[in-house]
């Protein structure tokens, strides 16, 4: 997941200063006519409920047209929600805590991915070569740790690691590189830990690197990770909308929980993960519900370890 790295100027323009300049956000649709709805989000394993929810049918159900349109992360997404041109997004909660904090007019509407909570057995990790004298999170103070964007939720939660294992968080540097080539480059000696997410754990272990940290587990027992989230604007003009898409994700992430088959066979529809690496992959977890202490939790880590100044009011950001 990409952090949020738009300047807040850009996000302002992205957002009207009071006006709208995307897409209107749509007016209740006409009787007997679907809600034509554009949600923004990423190639990634942790939507695999929204696209099985489309499948079956639970967003047409609730009179939902879907679209689902697919971008690189919260970079583009965020002001993308806030403009119009998406109804509905999906971004990690840091991003989405550090885009409240710089007065954007949203809020989360549903979960959208949780950590496992089993330490060793998670969906993201921190990882190292096999002969690596690292051998904990402790260990990784004073090193360099390649994260997929600086100064987000890979940057706390892997601080969060270290400091519970008794190491100086302050100390590790992080490097950015994009998930897939960071395997690459710790086999290469380039930098001396990776945090990644799925698929990327197990190609890296596939490669030999070792496990030495769960941080998401580390940083908050049943963190959530990631959310939906929707404009202020269009909860204020079609809460009735708001309520069917949340309904239809509950529905969706629970039929997720329950048919993991069904989530492998889905994920290669939508992301380019080959069908034989979807079979050995870690899934997430997906509640239904978010779970607001480990938002607190992640809202905590971004002012202590200073990617924000102020905490923003989690109750103008959560459901």
């Amino acid at each position: 997941m990409r952090r949020l790295a738009i300047p807040l100027a850009v996000l302002l323009l992205a957002a009207g200063c009071g006006g709208n300049s995307g897409t209107p956000t749509p007016t209740p649709a006409a009787p007997g006519q679907p809600d034509k709805v554009a949600a923004g989000v990423i190639a990634i394993v942790d939507v695999a409920p929204i696209y099985l929810g489309k499948q079956k049918g639970f967003f047409s159900g609730r009179n939902i047209d879907l679209d689902l349109q697919t971008s690189q992360g919260g970079a583009a997404i965020v002001p993308g929600v806030v403009s119009g041109q998406f109804q509905f997004g999906f971004s990690n909660v840091t991003s989405l805590i550090l885009a409240k904090s710089r007065g954007l007019p949203i809020r989360m509407v549903s979960n959208g991915v949780a950590s496992t909570g089993k330490d060793g057995a998670d969906f993201g990790g921190v990882l190292v070569k096999a002969d690596s004298p690292i051998r904990s999170a402790k260990d990784l103070a004073g090193r360099t740790v390649a994260v997929n964007t600086l100064k987000n939720i890979g940057d706390t939660t892997v601080r969060a690691s270290v400091r519970k294992a008794g190491g100086d968080p302050a100390s590790v540097k992080f490097v950015e590189l994009a998930f897939p080539d960071q395997p690459a480059a710790l086999a290469a000696g380039r930098v001396d830990a990776i945090w990644v997410v799925e698929p990327f754990v197990t190609a890296a272990k596939a490669q030999g690197a070792r496990l030495v940290a769960s941080n998401y587990v580390d940083a908050a027992p049943d963190l959530t990770v990631a959310a939906y989230f929707t404009s202020q604007e269009l909860i204020a003009k079609n809460p009735d909308l708001v309520k069917r898409f949340k309904e239809a994700m509950a529905e969706s992430l629970a039929y997720a929980a329950a048919h993991p088959d069904e989530v492998r066979a889905i994920i290669g529809t939508y992301t380019q993960i080959a069908a034989d690496v979807t079979t050995k992959i870690t899934l997430p977890a997906w509640p239904a519900e978010i779970n607001k202490a480990s938002v607190q939790t992640l809202t905590d880590l971004a002012v202590q370890d200073k990617l924000l100044e102020k905490a923003p009011a989690l109750d103008e950001l959560l459901p």
